[in-house]
This record gives structure tokens, sequence and C-alpha cells, in this order.
């Protein structure tokens, strides 16, 4: 038997096989097919290792397109934001926006957009047609009581543990239990310590400074520019690398994605947007404050731009596909200001919400979940704004936190219209399917030209690195106790059994096998 301390706290229960259901890109009423899995919790190491081979969360559910089966394959798409330069069209949103706060002008013409993963929810109906079919009931309750008494036995067999060591077991045991038996995070007691979401902290952009403090840096800059040995420490007077955001050499350099986005306005605009970032779970003081304004904008899209009827966008539908999240709230002294998990980052305009942009941030990226806005301000053409603000915030998480420095834009569908947008975000790359390396996006795309499923990797002898090795190094959790899947496996006589876990294993690959524990009744 393992020792918790060996494990992270992720449980998942797989739901062998594949089903056909209705895509919602093409419309094909049975084309759509992937592998699913519910997430009781996930920490975000986990999750991290997941995406990164093509899964992807929608609330707790967390599913894998059958790449090479389903009829629009959809390959997870990353943007590198350190070496991101925004388009022609990314500056006319931009100075768009700016028009707006700064002389409430309304551009005339085309200003439809396509915001992140507008689609998700129709992608993945029939996924939650499959939970809603198996009524699926988190019994937290049971898990806790199981894993409770599992942990308690092992600790029986240690007799020659220390007093400390016993004292640390008997605590992390508490908080499992806390994980388990409310289905919130076993960390949320940390959350006021580091992020006061009630002071409406604005994560996204740099601290808010006085116009005239602004108009003074920028001349000091200008001079630094004709003084090249005071440039490297003006910067990093700012805390901001050189690498990451090089002084300017000539006046007509092109303008960064912070100089277009933070550009100083007059002190009579006429309007004023703030981006909030609130810890979605477990919930932050801000975010239960917010939370029917915020559903009352998720209702209104969906009604407007997918044409929902009333009753469908219920606040329960909302809970669980936007603020319900297996993701664990983690800390790490390390990581950034806000710590990692789930959060909704809010856009407000003159003191109400206009547009949620839901994202995770994990330890190497800011993933895009889903994005919802006012459809009366659909002229301000949020969903490309909001994806540029994280693409920015993503560079700001980086200053702190090195490792982090990519931006997840769910996934490119080349084989529907609506969804390649995302590629116009560059550079960018696109996950192999068969190998999980990660190639730019202009290596993949003639191959899709002429085949809607592609292995990228041009390496013929590659293989996936990460796969399924060894099996029966795989955690189960079963009848109160915690065992190796070579142990589990000797007491069951179904074949069916062994074929859904291996195939469980070689979908989520051996790191992940490891950690996770695999939930079975």
């Amino acid at each position: 038997m393992a020792s918790w301390n060996a494990l992270s706290p992720s449980i998942v229960e797989y739901f062998e096989g594949e089903d056909f259901y209705r895509c919602g890109y093409c419309k094909n009423e049975s084309g759509s097919r992937s592998n699913g899995m519910w997430a009781h919790s996930l920490t975000v190491q986990d999750y991290q290792d997941l995406i990164d081979r093509g899964w992807r969360r929608s609330g707790k559910y967390v599913y894998k397109p059958v790449m090479n089966q389903t009829c629009c394959p959809q390959y997870t798409i990353r943007c590198r934001p350190l070496q991101f330069q925004p388009s022609k069209s990314h500056k006319k949103v931009l100075k768009k926006m700016l028009k707006f706060l700064a002389k409430g002008e309304i551009s005339k013409g085309n200003c439809g957009d396509e915001p992140m993963d507008s689609t998700v929810e129709d992608a993945v109906a029939g996924d939650f047609a499959l939970i809603n079919k198996l009524d699926i009931k988190c019994d937290l309750k049971t898990l806790s009581d199981d894993l409770k008494e599992s942990l308690e036995n092992e600790e029986m067999k240690k007799e020659k543990l220390s007093k400390k060591e016993e004292s640390n077991e008997s605590i992390h045991s508490q908080a499992i239990e806390e994980k388990l038996g409310s289905g919130e995070p076993s960390h949320s007691v940390k959350v006021h310590t580091v992020l006061k979401p009630g002071k409406g902290a604005d994560l996204s952009k740099p601290p808010c400074r006085k116009a005239k403090e602004i108009r003074k840096e920028r001349k000091r800059l200008k001079l630094m520019q004709q003084n090249p040995a005071g440039e490297h420490e003006g910067f990093q007077a700012q805390g901001q690398p050189p690498s990451l955001f090089p002084p300017k050499a000539k006046s007509n350099q092109p303008k960064s994605l912070e100089d277009l986005i933070f550009e100083s306005l007059p002190e009579n605009a006429s309007h004023k947007l703030e981006v909030r970032v609130v810890r979605s779970s477990p919930p932050s003081s801000q975010f239960k404050a917010t939370f029917q304004e915020s559903y009352q904008v998720y209702k209104r899209y969906q009604m407007v731009i997918h044409k929902d009827p009333p009753d469908k966008p219920t606040v329960s539908q909302f809970t669980r596909f936007l603020c319900s999240s297996p993701l664990e709230a983690e800390y790490p002294p390390n990581g950034p200001e806000c710590g990692y998990g789930s959060f909704h980052q809010q856009y407000w305009l003159d003191g109400k919400i206009i547009a949620v942009g839901v994202i995770d941030i994990l330890p190497y990226c800011v993933s895009s979940v889903y994005l919802y806005y006012d459809p009366d301000y659909s002229f301000l053409s949020l969903g490309v704004y909001s994806a540029l603000r994280e693409i920015a915030f993503t560079r700001q998480l980086q200053e702190k936190t090195s490792q982090l420095r990519y931006y997840y834009m769910g996934f490119y569908i080349h084989s529907c219209p609506k969804m390649k947008y995302k590629g116009q975000y560059r550079p960018s790359d696109l996950l192999c399917p068969e190998t999980y390396v990660w190639i730019p996006i202009e290596q993949c795309l003639p191959s899709l030209e002429n085949s809607k499923y592609c292995r990228f990797n041009q390496d013929p002898e590659a293989v996936d690195e990460g796969r399924s090795k060894e099996p029966d190094r795989l955690q189960v959790f079963h009848k109160k106790a915690i065992m190796p899947y070579g142990v589990y496996k000797k007491s069951q006589k179904d074949p069916s059994e062994e074929a859904s876990v291996l195939q469980y294993a070689s979908l989520v690959g051996q790191a992940c096998a490891e950690r996770m524990l695999l939930f079975r009744s």
C-alpha cells in the first residue's frame, strides 16, 4: 500500500469506452467522439500535465477528443506571449477601446468577433448529456469516510513514526476529509492572506498611477534612449526584465502590447474600464458578492449571441459549467501573488460588469476557458480584446513566476472556420496528437489543408515519451484503500475492468497515472 504523503490529492473517476455525440462545431448528430472523466479534485500540476496531453475541462468534467475518429479534430493550441506582437487587426481593436474610453466614440463597421471558445458548451453538450444520463452524484462524504479509514489503517501500521510525523499526518488527513466532505479545496483558508478580492485588486494591469506620473516616466525613458548606459538600470527599477520589454531604440519602433493597452487617458475620459481578477473556486468574497450580476451577463450573452431560450441558461448550468472547478487553490512561495487555480477576470465599465473571462492559472500557463459578455457592447470586439488582455496578464505573471510563460487558447479546429481565428495570435504552437510535443503552427497548417487529422511530429521514429510504461504502478482507490493497480487487479475477474484501466493509463500518461487516484467502486 502507498502512503498518502507520496500522492497528490487528485481524485478522478474515469468513464470507460468512447461515446458519440452531436458535434457543436459541424452539427453532425453523432460525429463528436471523446473520452471523459469526472474530476473530484485536481492539483494544478496534474491538470497542467493533462492539458499537455490534449485534455480539457468543462466544469469538473475533463475530456479528451478521440482525434483520429472525431468529426472535427480539436488540437490544443498555445500562444507564446513573450514573443507576441499584436497584428494590425489587434491594434485596431485596442485603439477602438481607447477611443471609446477617452471620448465615448463608437466605431462603425464590422465589429463582430469570435470570443474564446464561444461554442465550447455546444462541443461538450453530449458529454454533459452523458453525465446527466448516468445521474452522477459525487458521493464526497462516502469518499471522505473511506479515505479517512484508509489513512487511519496505514497509520496503525507505522508504529515507528515520530510524534512530529504523526502530528503532520493527522493534520493532512483532516485537510483531505474537509476537501472531500465539503466538495471544496482544503487550501481555501489561505485565500484572504494572499489576495483580498474585496479590495477590488486589479491583477491584470500595473499598479494604478496618476497620469502626471506616467508622463514623467515616459519623458525619463525617452532621455534614457539617448543614454544607453542607463537603459538597463532604468528598466530594472520598474521590475521589468530587459528581455521582456526592451527599450525603444527608435521613435518609430512599433508600440508594445502594454503600450497599446495601458495608454494614458485624459482626466475627463468618458468611461472608466477596470479589470479585476477574482478567485472562483473556492469562491472568494468578491466572487460571491458579484455572482448574480455576473450570471445575468452570462444569461443575456447565451440568449442573444447563442439564441438560447430564457429557461436554458439557469443558475445551476452557469455554476456547473463556469464556476465549479476541480482545481486545488495553491499558493507556492515562487508562484504568482494570486496563487494557482480557477478565476474569473471581470471587466468593469463605469461600475458594472460588461464581460467575464474564465481562466485557469497553472504552473506553466494561463489557460482560457470561456468568455461571455453583455451583447450591448459587441461593438468593442470583446472577444479579441479579452484575449489580448489575457496575453498581457500572462506576461505580467511571468515577471514573478519565470516558468509561467504560455497562454493556452483551448482547441484549434482547422476544419471549423469560426474557430480558426485562434491561429492569428502568433507565435503559437499546436500539440501533436500522437507524440504530445509542440510544433509551430506554421509547420502544421499545410498538413491540415490536406487532412483533418494530422500527426505534426515529422520524425517517424518519435514516440509518446510520457506514455504509460508501467501500468501496475497506477494508483487506485478501492474499498477504502489506496493501492497500486498491480495489487488491485489480482482481485478483479472482469476482463473489461482491465481494458478500462489500461485505456485510462494510456490517455493520462505514466506521470499522472502514478500521482492521481483512480476511484473504482
